[in-house]
């Protein structure tokens, strides 16, 4: 009986896992249509590019402010209401803002209200799935995030086509009406790990707990003496974890969003330039499934150690290359440690963090990395203004990806207190 029970509860986990990849992919392919809606959107409304592209930046802070309590709630209530308002309000927001009178209301819907939707998705989903897995926890978080991934390669081509079809604005509307009835049902198939399920009660009243997540005993008498949420935000672990993860994206997120035009300063043609760009996301597909299985064989922390020193080392790499091989070669690295590094922290945080607040505490480290996210852009963009160059982009990414590699080499020399040892 036993072995039966861990099969379908193994074959549920999979599932989730599908069903997580592809609500992110959509999730994310939706908020990042805005590059390619840029052009169209400046185009028939006469709103400056600068501003359209600023809903991307509320959209960044949208997702900072929102994951901490996203995940808190999903903490409380369970993944799937959460994931169905986010869902909800991410379709809303995506089609008020095809109505949007000015750039001001755009802003507001598309980054505020879309973007603040979007942060209902990734930390709870996180937290979800790593609940369902004791073993192979790295590869099934990393598989959710490929699906989320793939959204450059499947989305952005979609919303490429709608807006060559129809004006941006019914472009948009069909966007909202696609993330409606593909994210809700599958929102609705994702429900909390059986960890947090409550002990030794009647098969009936375990089911209409299921049916109303969050309404369940604590799932130990270890578990019901953890720390709350606000202890845990406090502690070291989680202060060195957040820290880490604001870095690593600060490192990542200048070179990523300025790859185009570095490679355009170098005198590569437009669409060799924007062939740079492709090729770094389809290299970060492989990097999220090759760290994942190496976290299941060596260990996260282990692997998220040397795979940090490694992202450092090559966005210092850029500034040796200049032709397009080298450019290809570059991108195609950094795309794959980058994106590969990303699922373990939510890997490290079920590690080393009480299951029951483990939407909280993913929520936290997001809203860290949202906010590294935001400073990469706007850091590149100032430096290149002030010196004409791109190095010290690099040069700066290279310093901040040492600092994540020593907030991480700190994290696994902390000592575990007892009291944040993981439940469930």
């Amino acid at each position: 009986m036993g072995s039966w029970r861990a099969r379908l509860r193994a074959h549920e986990g999979w599932v989730i896992v599908a069903a997580g990849g592809a609500l992110g992919c959509v999730a994310i392919g939706a908020l990042f249509s805005l590059p390619v809606l840029l052009r169209p959107i400046a185009q028939d409304t006469g709103w400056s590019a600068t501003g359209v592209s600023g809903a991307m930046t509320v959209a960044f802070l949208a997702l900072a402010a929102g994951s901490l309590g996203w995940g808190h709630l999903s903490d409380r209530l369970g993944p799937r209401p959460v994931l169905l308002a986010g869902s909800a309000l991410l379709a809303l927001g995506l089609a008020l803002a095809s109505v949007a009178p000015s750039l001001a209301a755009f802003q507001a819907l598309f980054g505020g209200l879309a973007g603040l939707g979007a942060a209902a998705i990734f930390a709870p989903l996180m937290a979800c799935v790593t609940g369902w897995f004791d073993t192979r926890r790295s590869l099934a978080v990393s598989l959710v995030s490929a699906g989320m991934g793939m959204a450059p390669m499947t989305m952005s081509p979609l919303v490429a086509w709608l807006v060559e079809q129809h004006p941006w604005r019914t472009a948009l509307q069909l966007l909202a009406l696609l993330a409606a009835v593909t994210m809700l049902p599958l929102a609705a198939r994702v429900r909390r790990a059986p960890a947090l399920a409550p002990p030794a009660v009647p098969a009936a009243a375990a089911a209409a707990a299921d049916a109303t997540p969050g309404a369940g005993a604590p799932s130990t008498p270890a578990e019901a003496q953890a720390p709350g949420a606000g202890q845990v935000l406090r502690s070291a672990p989680f202060l060195v974890l957040a820290a880490t993860s604001f870095f690593s994206c600060a490192t990542h997120s200048g070179p990523i969003f300025h790859t185009v035009s570095y490679a355009l300063v170098c005198g590569i043609p437009l669409m060799a330039a924007v062939s740079i760009y492709s090729l770094e996301g389809l290299a970060g597909l492989g990097g999220r499934l090759v760290f994942g299985l190496l976290g299941d064989r060596f260990g996260a922390a282990r692997v998220l150690v040397i795979a940090l020193l490694a992202q450092a080392l090559v966005a210092l790499a850029y500034l040796q290359a200049r032709s397009l091989g080298s450019l290809y070669a570059v991108a195609a690295l950094f795309g794959f440690t980058y994106a590969g590094v990303m699922p373990l922290f939510a890997v490290l945080a079920r590690e080393h963090f009480p299951l029951r607040i483990l939407g909280t505490v993913i929520g936290g480290t997001t809203m860290a990395s949202s906010l590294g996210m935001a400073l990469g852009p706007v850091l590149g963009g100032l430096l290149y203004d002030r010196h004409g160059s791109y190095a010290g982009l690099f040069v700066g990414a290279f310093v901040l990806g040492l600092c994540a590699f020593g907030c991480a080499l700190a994290f696994t020399r902390l000592p575990r207190p007892p009291a944040l040892s993981p439940v469930g």
